[in-house]
């Protein structure tokens, strides 16, 4: 081996880089420039952390929390989760059978490390979030993508999953509503896959970080109401950074059976210990203080997701399925593809993203980065006056192209 030379390891370089990779880069360039960028790309909510998690944040530093805590997480926040979730779902859980994370991604993280071996196939609808595919291979597993058709409202359709599941399928995810669509699961969709996880063994990764910011009458359907028997194969992935937005306090949880967390507790004791402690007391508040904050984001967010939808449908060309939940839209812009402006051609999600922040200073995420190229996510997650400005920007720039 040359001196000098670093060999990375073979995880890594399986991992593709991301796409927005380029278009991130730019906006960043542009804006240090002085350009007016809206920016539409951002996963979190505009609204700041309500302002008594942010003083119990503040007064758990001045009471002298900290230093470590249980790897876990402290028992009276996961005692609060365990609560939580008989109070608004009726489900049963200890606080053994819960961890606290640095973060939902964290804690879907050490859920494929505890749960995955080499070979182990994984079932995930697509259009996905981009961390899935990434955390099942650095896992050792292996990503296996269940179309999602637009036409269906991106629900998942029984007879495609079937198509897809092998005797090696470990697992399946559900995340509804869902990044990037916004496309909640239908009832039927998830008593099929309740029925082939019971039949198959599957674990059920179910993805609940948006299940707060819904937009239809009564609560969602879930995995666990349709079928309580799966208890024992369901790990429920959750947290407080977007029901509350806190974001960067990084605060996670998952629920699920007793073996499967002791497994996290022990990966987690040798990543990252346990989550802040400040955070943790913060997200107690969160949990256990007033509980009128999701509503107040999903009032916010109403508007403004009509207002998206409609101007994105009136575009010639442009479909956009109606977002169920989330605070995103993902419009289908593939009609424009082929299109040229300036000797540059648009040929997929990426070049027409760069184009809109070039064109248009409107930052967007391309819809490769979640494995569909033919759309671009928009969060709505700003004020309408910023949509309706970033929408006048697109509209000149598409009458460009040819």
């Amino acid at each position: 081996m040359s001196i000098g030379k670093i060999v990375l390891a073979d995880r890594v370089l399986q991992i593709p880089p991301s796409p927005t990779l380029a278009v991130n880069a730019k906006a960043k360039a542009l804006r240090a420039a002085g350009a007016d960028i809206l920016n539409f790309s951002v996963g979190e909510p505009d609204l700041p952390t309500p302002t008594h998690v942010c003083n119990a944040g503040k007064q758990a530093i001045y009471d002298g929390h900290t230093r470590y805590t249980p790897v876990p997480g402290i028992l009276e926040l996961r005692e609060a989760i365990c609560a939580r979730f008989k109070r608004e779902q009726g489900w049963e859980y200890t606080p053994d059978e819960i961890q606290v994370s640095c973060g939902g991604k964290h804690g879907l993280y050490n859920i494929f490390q505890a749960i995955l071996n080499p070979g182990d196939e994984v079932l995930i609808p697509l259009p996905y979030w981009v961390s899935y595919p990434p955390m099942v291979q650095l896992a050792g597993g292996t990503p296996v993508f269940v179309p999602l058709r637009e036409e269906n409202g991106f629900d998942l359709e029984p007879s495609v999953l079937e198509q897809y599941a092998t005797s090696k399928t470990k697992a399946i995810i559900l995340n509804s509503p869902s990044n990037p669509t916004g496309a909640v699961l239908s009832l039927a969709a998830l008593e099929v896959v309740a029925a082939m996880a019971l039949e198959h063994g599957w674990l059920v990764v179910s993805d609940d970080m948006y299940e707060e910011i819904s937009y239809t009458e009564g609560k969602i359907p879930h995995i666990l109401h349709v079928d309580p028997r799966l208890r024992d194969q369901v790990l429920i992935s959750n947290g407080v950074s977007k029901s509350y937005a806190m974001t960067g306090w990084r605060i996670g949880y998952t629920a699920g059976p007793l073996d499967v967390i002791k497994a996290m507790n022990k990966i987690q004791s040798q990543s990252t210990s346990n989550p802040a402690a400040p955070s943790q007391y913060a997200a107690l508040a969160a949990l256990t203080g007033p509980q009128d904050f999701p509503a107040l984001l999903r009032e916010a967010f109403l508007p403004r997701r009509s207002f998206f939808v409609r101007e994105l449908q009136a575009l010639e060309g442009v479909s956009c399925v109606t977002p169920m939940g989330a605070f995103y839209v993902f419009p289908n812009f593939s009609a424009y593809y082929g299109k040229t402006c300036q000797g540059k051609t648009i040929d997929g999600s990426v070049a027409l993203a760069d184009y809109f922040l070039s064109e248009a200073r409107v930052a967007s995420v391309p819809g490769a980065a979640f494995g569909a190229d033919d759309f671009i996510r928009f969060s709505f997650a700003t004020s309408l006056e910023v949509i309706g400005k970033g929408m006048e920007r697109i509209k000149q720039a598409l009458k460009v192209l040819q």
